[in-house]
């Protein structure tokens, strides 16, 4: 049994003329979740496709459970567990009429898997489909894609539009689904938080590109905030490799840099400031910064308060995706 569930090999889809996916090289490994993150439109819900056989690649290819994902038969296709963020169903059906309809379409059907998550949901085996809410369609979903008892299963922003409730029965339904070490989760969510509480790897992509690539805390680890303060007068920043993100405030300068060195730490030191500090982010925070637009000096709380404080000269590199990529 291979080390991976899912390896891509510069995996490239065009629409026209433009690179949704451009040569992705993915590798997940067997067991836990791995989080696909990005912004709309970097690329996720293409890919995801195209490893799922949905969606042909422009070149390159991918390995879903050792096969092809042009050629995944019916057997194959049976160890997978698919979850959008519609959460489709048919409304005339009953809720136990849509374990039935499932549970024909595979070898291996859990009933008492279905009914656990139902009942986790609090959902009615008697009520109609078309009159669940939002979160207890998400919830039937949930149930039949996990009474299959996937290998891997693969969900795609599941939890988009759900109230903080359906959301945390979703994310405890994932914990259940990891406590045994041989399934794994491939997640694409927009819920850091969420992300955070579940996920061992992640991998960013950002505009089709492949710029993450390892463990949460190594990412975690390769991407630092900076808190530089200063007193009166002009402040001086050098250019600093890898600065992602900037925000200046009053009497303080925030810098999200990644892959810090010891070049960084003595140019920081060199900037003047009164007191520099190195503050631990959460995922969600060093994800969005990462994400942000690169080397941009200041924010829109700067643009809302143009001409009150003095402009601080902030290179913009295109910082070597890093790697905090992992390669």
């Amino acid at each position: 049994m291979s080390d991976f569930v899912i390896q891509t090999h510069n995996l490239t889809r065009y629409f026209g003329q433009k690179a949704a996916v451009q040569q992705v090289n993915l590798s997940v490994p067997r067991g836990g979740v791995f989080a696909l993150m990005g912004r709309n439109g970097s690329g996720k819900t293409t890919a995801i496709r195209m490893l799922l056989g949905l969606m042909s690649p422009t070149r390159g290819s991918a390995e879903v459970l050792g096969v092809d994902s042009a050629h995944l038969t019916p057997e194959i296709r049976a160890r997978i567990g698919y979850l959008t963020e519609g959460h489709f169903v048919y409304g005339w059906m009953r809720v136990r009429e849509c374990a039935k309809f499932q549970a024909d379409c595979f070898p291996h059907w859990n009933q008492k898997v279905f009914d656990a998550v139902i009942d986790h949901f609090g959902l009615d085996a008697d009520a109609k489909a078309g009159t669940l809410s939002r979160g207890e369609r998400a919830g039937l979903c949930l149930a039949m894609t996990l009474a299959p008892e996937p290998e891997l299963l693969v969900l795609d922003d599941p939890a988009l539009g759900l109230d903080p409730v359906a959301r945390r029965a979703l994310v405890e339904a994932m914990l259940a689904v990891t406590s045994r070490k041989d399934r794994t989760i491939l997640l694409s969510s927009h819920y850091l938080d969420d992300v955070e509480r579940v996920a061992d790897h992640l991998a960013i992509l950002d505009s089709g590109v492949l710029r993450v690539h390892c463990s949460v805390d190594e990412f975690r680890e390769r991407v630092g905030r900076w808190i530089l303060r200063f007193g009166e007068g002009p402040r001086e920043i050098p250019e600093i490799e890898g600065i992602v993100h900037s925000r200046i405030l009053e009497d303080e300068v925030q810098l999200t840099i990644a892959n810090p060195t010891d070049e960084t730490e003595r140019l920081l030191a060199g900037t003047g400031a009164i007191s520099i500090e190195r503050v631990s982010l959460s995922l969600d925070q060093t994800v969005i910064d990462y994400l942000t637009q690169r080397g941009r000096s200041g924010s829109l709380l700067q643009i809302v308060g143009a001409g009150t404080k003095p402009d601080v000269p902030i290179s913009d590199p295109e910082p070597s995706a890093a790697s905090a990529e992992s390669s």
